[in-house]
């Protein structure tokens, strides 16, 4: 694994990244030594790329047995082409389609599993190459020709000069198909892809040089409007940091590879991007579930710091990206406080304004549900709605608005069309390091005249985290008598948490898997606990707790609640039972 690519991201400055680029010289020059070429030829490979996604050998076998397992569903094909089988799901398709199982037979390094790689190519070249609709559509063309160059070395080893030329027309048709539909891909990461695909398209070839500098022109107009200043993705998702990062860092390297200095947007982008890998992640390593996050890949999490050796600091305020990350100690506070992505970047989107999650001492305790690996369509419906997540919700409703649809499931879900307009966020550190973060929203303005506050504050040693939330009206005066104003305030927990309720039902105290215990304290409110569902953990769908405080805005227009680390120190900072905590006005 090349190491240090990117250096020096503390002044966000493109001299270390050039420096680890051109420390990359000598792999990528050996990546094209591997590559068999046709003597006297145009039309040839010259180089290809690294892919970054980990492989598993033993993966191979289950291919070439016929067992073909992709976004947890799997199809024995019994003798028969995987690509003639019926698919069990959109998603176990795409991944077939997308021939990013390759990487699997590459890392088995044995003759048989590669001839049955190129063997699997030549199948569906003369099953679908020439045209289907699913295969040819633009996000999973463009995740096909990656995967082709990528692993070109394999697919092209001892090969005849028959399949030499076949393959090339197919890979050639594919990328002329490509650069007339890039533009039709979905917006976010589908389009930035596609864009990704045709520079290594560019770059790979000896005879599509030509088709560079035009090329570059859209993948940098494209990266300068997704990336965000602060290194966000615009569709507020931070899976989409790793995603684009695995295909980013290699295509920088391929730049360099043909003695062609990667385009500063790129450079500049990354140099963005790497810090705010760090700042989604929780004490115990995993990423906020926010947006469409899903379970961390752990595996390529770690393959992509190994790329940042600065270890730039990350901004604690993404003000771009609408995100809040308070830290202190070992204590991790990550805060919803952005607006919804425009309408064509909010598929994944959740409805989870003023959402946070709590992490200490490498232990997740307040969470949200989050979206699961697989079977994301059964769960999107769900996981996208206010009531999955640890904030407040009006009424039993969104605080945004979904696209109304005519009932049939939409594999990439169903964009935002109305939700909060007006976030503003307040941050400050007081001089003992107590960190205060107040935030409102005005999601529930229009249907219910309220306005939710919300405010924050983390001790500097991070055994005590404080919170209130308010409700507002929005006209300016008090809620009206009869308006429908029914609140529930929900803290959702790690499902590894234990939870014992108080005699007097104010208070919980939550017993973590490394023993240390919690006091939530909701002062004189009452707390209920109740089933609720974890998406986001690496082993599917769990059933978890959520802590929940329900009231009517009109009676009780503030909530005060405190998460106490049961440490004697903690204790003593303790308000008396009745006394609700003060909070920075």
């Amino acid at each position: 694994m090349a190491r240090a690519i990117y250096a020096d991201r503390s002044s966000l400055s493109l001299t270390g990244v050039r420096r680890g680029i051109n420390r990359a010289r000598g792999r990528l020059a050996a990546w094209s030594a591997g590559l068999p070429s046709l003597p006297g030829r145009g039309d040839r490979l010259v180089i290809a790329p690294q892919d970054l996604r980990t492989a598993d050998p033993t993966r191979a076998a289950e291919i070439y047995g016929g067992r073909y397992a992709f976004a947890g569903k799997v199809v024995v094909c019994d003798g028969r082409s995987p690509f003639e089988m019926i698919e069990p799901s959109e998603e176990w398709r795409e991944a077939l389609l997308g021939f990013g199982w390759l990487r699997h037979l590459r890392a088995a390094e044995s003759a048989v599993t590669h001839a049955h790689a190129r063997a699997l190519v030549e199948e569906w070249i003369g099953l679908q190459g020439g045209w289907n609709s699913p295969a040819w559509r633009p996000e999973v063309l463009s995740r096909r020709i990656i995967s082709w160059l990528t692993h070109a070395p394999l697919i092209l080893d001892d090969v005849d000069d028959r399949f030499y030329r076949r393959f090339l027309r197919s890979l050639s048709r594919q990328i002329r198909f490509l650069r007339s539909t890039a533009g039709d891909a979905r917006d976010g990461v589908p389009r930035l892809q596609a864009r990704i695909a045709l520079a290594f398209a560019a770059l790979c070839s000896a005879n599509q040089m030509r088709h560079l500098r035009k090329t570059t022109q859209q993948l940098v107009a494209e990266i300068e409007r997704q990336i965000l200043p602060d290194g966000g993705h615009v569709s507020r998702n931070p899976a989409a940091l790793i995603e684009l990062l695995l295909d980013l860092l290699p295509l920088g390297q391929a730049f360099t590879a043909r003695n062609l200095a990667p385009p500063p947007a790129l450079l500049n982008a990354v140099d963005r991007m790497m810090p705010m890998l760090r700042y989604f992640r929780h004490s115990d390593g995993a990423f906020g579930l926010f947006n469409g996050m899903g379970p961390t890949p752990p595996d390529l999490l770690a393959t992509l710091i190994a790329y940042d050796d600065a270890h730039g600091t990350p901004v604690m305020n993404a003000v771009h990206s609408g995100y809040q990350r308070m830290e202190a100690d070992d204590a991790v506070v990550l805060m919803d406080t952005g607006r919804p992505p425009p309408a064509a970047l909010s598929t994944e989107a959740h409805a989870g304004c003023l959402a946070f999650e709590f992490s200490a001492r490498a232990q997740r305790i307040v969470v949200n549900c989050g979206m699961p690996a697989t079977s994301r369509e059964d769960w999107r419906a769900f996981a996208r709605a206010t009531p999955a997540h640890s904030t407040v919700t009006f009424n039993d409703v969104s605080s945004c608005r979904f696209m109304q649809t005519s009932g049939q499931r939409r594999p990439y879900g169903v964009p935002i069309v109305a939700g909060p307009t007006r976030v503003p966020v307040d941050r400050e550190t007081e001089k003992d390091g107590t960190i205060v973060v107040r935030a409102s929203h005005d999601g529930y303005a229009g249907r219910f005249t309220v306005l939710h506050q919300r405010t924050v504050v983390l001790a500097p040693d991070g055994h005590r985290l404080d919170g209130e939330d308010l409700f507002l009206s929005a006209k300016g005066d008090v809620l009206p008598a009869k308006a429908a104003d029914e609140f529930a305030v929900r803290f959702y927990l790690h499902p590894a948490i234990r939870v014992t309720l108080a005699a007097d039902g104010h208070a919980a105290t939550l017993i973590l898997p490394n023993r240390d215990n919690w006091l939530f304290d909701a002062y004189e409110d009452t707390i209920a606990i109740e089933d609720g569902a974890f998406l986001g953990g690496q082993d599917g769908p769990r059933r978890t707790l959520q802590l929940l405080i329900r009231g009517h805005a009109r009676n009780v227009p503030r909530v005060s609640w405190t998460f106490l680390h049961n440490s004697p120190a903690a204790r003593a900072s303790r308000a008396p039972r009745g006394e609700d905590p003060e909070l920075p006005l």
